[in-house]
């Protein structure tokens, strides 16, 4: 039986109780996928982020209670946390090796930037199930990385869903991004997640390189500001630099402690 420091962090939050919680486990080498998915189902949050360190810095990883992921923005900022501090890491820049490549995140005077590479968007012809799992009207769907992206009206509808969570778990996809202009934000979002073991994520970062690529040439605007509409709430500053997606949040630690792996 092997100990390993364990960490969990509300991301996009500037206080506790607010955001995403996201666990995060150093490592200092690779231990099996099968353990790596085990620990993930144990800790029952939407991402376990696990990193071992390399010459460039870390090589960083994701998995939510049912699959790994290919980007996680939330577990990223925690991951960074921690590396800030918790572990004391000196330098102002971390470098992280991902399923997406490099992944960048500075440590600000009000948080955290992370750089992430902007998602790619094909419309697709409205899926039956999604209206029907949302019980109203879409505007258009598009297919991104990893997610459907569904537009609605307006924020209300967006507060008001009480989706269908079954038709939900229809596509072929890590889950349904809904989004709609924002009232007092430049756009707001909620993510479900139900074929990821996750039927509503709190705050979602991967979402808004997405959302970015929708909102970013719909508004001619390259810095935004975006709020999630989940119960625990959260806030992300968005800057659209080419290719890439600047995200901007905080972080606060919830807990640290120890984990025993039969390993």
């Amino acid at each position: 039986m092997n100990k390993y420091k364990i960490y969990q962090v509300d991301a996009f939050a500037s206080e506790l109780f607010r955001g995403n919680p996201a666990a995060v486990i150093p490592l200092e080498a690779w231990l099996p996928d099968s353990v790596l998915q085990n620990i993930a189902i144990e800790n029952n949050l939407s991402e376990t982020a696990y990193y071992v360190p390399t010459e460039e810095g870390f090589h960083l990883r994701w998995f939510t209670p049912k699959f790994e992921v290919e980007l996680c923005g939330h577990a990223t900022l925690a991951t960074a946390h921690v590396l800030f501090e918790h572990i004391g890491v000196s330098q102002s820049e971390l470098k992280f090796q991902t399923r997406v490549g490099e992944l960048i995140v500075q440590r600000t005077t009000n948080g955290y930037q992370m750089d992430f590479p902007i998602d790619q968007l094909k419309p697709i012809e409205i899926p039956e199930y999604i209206p029907q799992a949302l019980g109203h009207p879409v505007e258009a769907v598009f297919e991104g990385r990893e997610d459907l992206l569904a537009i609605v009206s307006q924020q209300s509808v967006v507060e008001a869903l009480a989706p269908d969570q079954a038709l939900l778990s229809k596509p072929e996809a890590r889950g349904v991004i809904v989004s709609a202009p924002g009232d007092d934000v430049d756009f707001v979002s909620r993510c479900f997640f139900p074929r990821a073991g996750v039927p509503e994520d709190p705050v979602t970062g991967s979402a808004h390189t997405t959302m970015a690529a929708y909102w970013h040439p719909k508004l001619a605007k390259k810095k935004m500001q975006a709020k999630k509409l989940s119960a625990r709430g959260g806030d992300i500053g968005i800057e659209v630099d080419g290719d890439r997606v600047l995200l901007t949040g905080q972080a606060r630690t919830f807990m640290e402690g120890e984990c025993y792996v039969p390993v």
